[in-house]
């Protein structure tokens, strides 16, 4: 199975609707047969430039990412539902790798230090 990452960005306000989101995605993830590697919660930021979605304009949203293993089905699965839920600003799904030798050394935890924007 191919090692995939999600960069969610949700609406900043409530850490549970962050972690809801995670949760829901997970459990899509772990109910078809796939592996969660690690969720890393990096906090509020502001945005590179103002996002509108669903008759609102976003300056700030909340970023998590979460490293996963499945099928390219469920992985399409995820896209579909963070697509629709109203509480996302924006997310990507990346493929970091589908063989051994490519996903070997890559960690359950995304880190990055952020140097301004963050409140």
């Amino acid at each position: 199975m191919p090692l995939y990452e999600l960069i969610g960005i949700v609406r900043p306000g409530k850490v549970a609707e962050v972690r809801e989101i995670a949760k829901t995605t997970s459990t899509l993830i772990l109910n078809a047969g796939g592996v969660i590697r690690g969720i890393t919660n990096w906090g509020t930021f502001l945005l590179p430039s103002p996002q509108r979605r669903h008759n609102a304009v976003y300056h700030f949203g909340h970023h998590f990412i979460l490293r996963f293993d499945s099928s390219s089905r469920t992985q399409h699965a995820v896209r579909r539902t963070l697509g629709l839920d109203p509480r996302m600003i924006r997310y990507s799904v990346v493929k970091l790798g589908s063989t051994l030798d490519e996903i070997k050394d890559v960690a359950g935890k995304a880190e990055w230090a952020p140097k301004a924007g963050k409140i």
